[in-house]
């Protein structure tokens, strides 16, 4: 019987980033029949625990050199580098094995943002990964991301407001960089036009900006008079601002069950994306040519395409370099939901 290969992949972040290659460990599981060994940040290793195609996680704490003894000793047959930067290629020389290195396109990339050139091959990241194990013999298959929610964080739809147990949009409202996010009152906007029962998701650094949003539909004992004229107008937007509530899992859990999915730049809309659920995507200072829109399921991307400094950054900044901000608070609301 022939020896299993045993294959590293290192992709030491981000969120959307690892969730984005997936497809990678489980075509060369499924195909290879290999033994499959992943390398990343602690804080990412709740996106991968739990996937039936991955042996073993090894996650970066402390000195390079202490993972790289520990890599050493699992005598790896191949080294699959999806993340291909300094740190990759110490890591890959000092194990010595075969290796190949995912392209990522920094000149196209910078020729995108400075210039405004696009050089970039119309094809998604994901695939691009796939092309890395290519030369292994593995293909894409038919199935798109994985993400599996470990059963101890399955939410319960009885954990979640009356008003949301049946039917409710998720809007992820976070995001790394600011210039990725809605401002306060073009997400209010936002709600108003979805005009359904919205959990709110992000970390805690998101909490506030949802309870602005959640204070303007609030309703109150001064609102009362008001709720007939509403209810003619047919308003039913109703927030639950789940922001630093839940952790990733159950975050994700929460999208999963959700009717339709709304979310910025950010690794929820690639979670949603694993699921299978129709996605409105909202892009402002990166765009949708980088070749990170959602993957294989219906998706709307609401976008400012009238002005000519997108995309600024391949990744994003904390305020508008120009200061106008019209890539976000240029977007038309332009969709419908049945």
């Amino acid at each position: 019987m022939a020896k299993k290969p045993k294959i590293l992949i290192l992709r030491f972040s981000s969120i959307g980033d690892i969730v984005l290659t997936t497809p990678v460990p489980r075509t060369l599981k499924t195909q290879l029949d290999a033994e499959v060994h992943y390398c990343t940040k602690p804080q990412y290793r709740p996106i991968l625990e739990n996937n039936p195609y991955i042996d073993q996680i090894y996650t970066l704490e402390g000195k390079l050199s202490s993972l790289v003894s520990k890599l050493k000793k699992e005598r790896f047959d191949y080294v699959i580098d999806l993340h291909h930067n300094l740190r990759t290629l110490l890591i890959k020389r000092q194990l010595g094995v075969k290796s190949y290195s995912f392209p990522k396109l920094n000149v196209e990339k910078w020729l995108m943002v400075n210039l405004k050139i696009n050089k970039l091959p119309n094809v998604h990241i994901v695939d691009r990964y796939m092309q890395t194990v290519a030369p292994l013999g593995v293909k894409m298959d038919s199935l798109g991301l994985d993400y599996f929610i470990p059963e101890k964080d399955e939410v319960e739809l009885s954990w979640l407001p009356e008003t949301h147990q049946e039917d409710y949009v998720a809007y992820a409202i976070g995001a790394q960089y600011n210039t990725k996010k809605l401002p306060v009152n073009r997400m209010i906007e936002l709600c108003d036009k979805i005009n359904k029962p919205i959990i709110l998701l992000g970390d805690k650094n998101d909490w506030e900006n949802g309870e602005q949003v959640t204070r303007f539909f609030e309703r109150t004992e001064a609102s009362q008079a008001n709720e007939e004229k509403l209810a003619e107008l047919g308003k039913k937007t109703l927030i639950f601002n789940a922001c630093g509530k839940f952790n990733l899992n159950q975050s994700a859990s929460i999208v999963r069950q959700a009717r339709y999915v709304f979310t910025h730049d950010t690794g929820l809309m690639h979670i949603a994306a694993a699921f299978k659920k129709t996605i409105f995507c909202i892009w402002g200072n990166t765009v949708p040519a980088f070749g990170m829109y959602p993957y294989r399921t219906r998706f709307t991307i609401l976008e400012n395409n009238k002005i000519k400094c997108r995309p600024c950054s391949k990744i994003g900044y904390q305020q508008c370099p120009k200061k106008h901000f019209q890539c976000m608070r240029g977007i038309v609301f332009d969709f419908y939901l049945p």
